[in-house]
């Protein structure tokens, strides 16, 4: 393996690698999975800041959009901040081909290759002994749980199912999610896991060690999770489920449970504040129906019936206290190992300014996301099997009480709001990404305008 000399610009000269990086990374940015602007061209791309992890091997925080690039301590821009590991080689190994961003022409880095740092065992490796030993790299921290050491030695590999983040297996033992999309603040993903485990709850995989940045504010970068080795998530079990012409109810039921359990775990993590107010929350919901409708006319002929569940909502009675939740519950966010169901990725909707997907909100959010998780597997092939989908609703709704001690079907205007609620979403987002789903948002809708159900 080539030696690569060390790369130790100061502070005053990040100006320099961004203006010999930049060209590079305006290109490569918008074709990565994890990247929220794809709809737009970065038209500014700046350097937040830039750490030598180990030599050869560059931590980057920047900042694409529109707005100014903050004097170090300033307040965060408008537009997105991302988390970049870069490689610099001169001479990359072939199996890095695809990793590789560019060759870069001039500056500090001219003549140099920069490459994906994640596709690199090494760097990988190396991102390991920093998490197992805590310590400092710049404005970088490392932290761990004494009381759940790692081993060394762990393999890595890159996983490549991931959108929004990338994660990091190593021998099957640990996963280390790191946010691509940084915003200031603790991440939920962090933050509900660790508070969680202090609770008991063994429904989610505790954090063993994670590693955040104090420049150009405090935020969260990465966190390293035991990996559930054998695991299946709920939406390829649901499938696997429909193609075998089998019922999924049974697993249906005891998720439902595993997931009282652990909103029972998150009223006594976190304050609970009091019942929603219904009134307020139904004209969010109006709004953003609206807004959806201007979107995407094929909504608007179902604007009145969606609206009158909206309505509807005004006149329920309080429902159960508002309290941290997942954020973003759906089949695709639980996992099965063994005979336990297990529930994962509490980061919430990346899109959602980091506030609000801490603050406190109805459990009934998340119900609805899973029920209408069930609607999507069942009209993943035809026939559609509308049934199949009402029966798995019917038992998680009641594995659900089981646990909670309220049932979500007796709180019949609430869970339809939230269900509608969530179904405008679906249609405004596959109208604008996958056009060939919009069907299976639509059906809902028609549903729920309609019937009511």
């Amino acid at each position: 393996m080539p030696k690569t000399a060390p790369l130790r610009p100061r502070r005053r000269q990040l100006a320099e690698p961004m203006a010999s990086l930049g060209e590079l990374l305006r290109q490569w940015l918008p074709r990565q999975r994890w990247f929220a602007g794809k709809d737009r061209p970065v038209a500014e791309l700046g350097l937040l800041s830039m750490t030598e992890l180990f030599p050869g091997c560059l931590h980057l925080l920047v900042h694409t959009g529109q707005g100014s690039v903050p004097s170090p301590g300033g307040a965060p821009p408008a537009g997105d901040c991302y988390q970049l590991l870069l490689g610099v080689r001169e001479q990359p190994a072939p199996r890095l081909g695809r990793a590789v961003i560019g060759q870069v022409q001039d500056g500090p880095l001219a003549g140099r290759t920069v490459y994906d740092a994640l596709h690199d065992p090494r760097t990988a490796q190396l991102l390991l002994e920093r998490l197992r030993h805590p310590g400092k790299a710049g404005p970088l921290r490392f932290e761990a749980d004494p009381a759940r050491p790692v081993p060394g030695g762990l393999a890595p590999r890159l996983l490549d199912a991931e959108q929004s983040n990338s994660s990091l297996i190593y021998g099957d033992e640990f996963i280390l999610k790191l946010f691509r999309r940084v915003q200031p603040g603790v991440n939920p993903d962090l933050e509900v896991p660790d508070a969680l485990a202090r609770q008991g709850c063994g429904r989610v995989p505790a954090p063993v060690a994670w590693m955040r940045t104090t420049h150009p504010y405090g935020a969260t970068l990465g966190v390293l999770q035991p990996f559930l080795p054998g695991a299946s998530d709920g939406w390829t079990l649901a499938l696997n489920a429909l193609a075998a012409g089998d019922e999924f109810t049974v697993q249906a039921h005891e998720l439902g449970r595993a997931m009282g359990d652990v909103h029972l775990a998150l009223a006594s993590a976190f304050p609970v504040g009091a019942p929603g107010e219904n009134g307020r929350t139904a004209a969010a919901m109006t709004e953003r129906l609206t807004a959806a409708a201007h979107c995407v006319p094929a909504l608007q002929p179902f604007v009145p019936g969606l609206r009158a569940a909206f309505a509807a909502l005004s006149t329920c009675d309080w429902g159960p206290p508002a309290q941290r939740i997942h954020g973003d519950l759906h089949l695709g966010q639980v996992l099965r190992a063994g005979r336990d169901w297990f529930v994962i990725d509490f980061e919430g909707e990346p899109s959602r300014p980091l506030a609000e997907r801490r603050s406190a909100h109805s459990p009934v959010r998340d119900i609805a996301g899973m029920l209408r998780s069930f609607d999507y597997a069942a009209r993943q092939r035809r026939p559609w099997r509308p049934e199949w989908a009402r029966r798995c609703r019917e038992a998680f709704c009641a594995g659900y009480a089981a646990r909670a001690g309220w049932d979500p079907r007796k709180k019949h205007g609430l869970l339809r709001a939230y269900e509608t609620d969530r179904a405008v979403y679906e249609v405004l987002y596959e109208a604008r990404h996958r056009p060939d789903w919009l069907p299976v948002p639509m059906a809902a809708i028609e549903r729920l305008a309609v019937r009511g159900d």
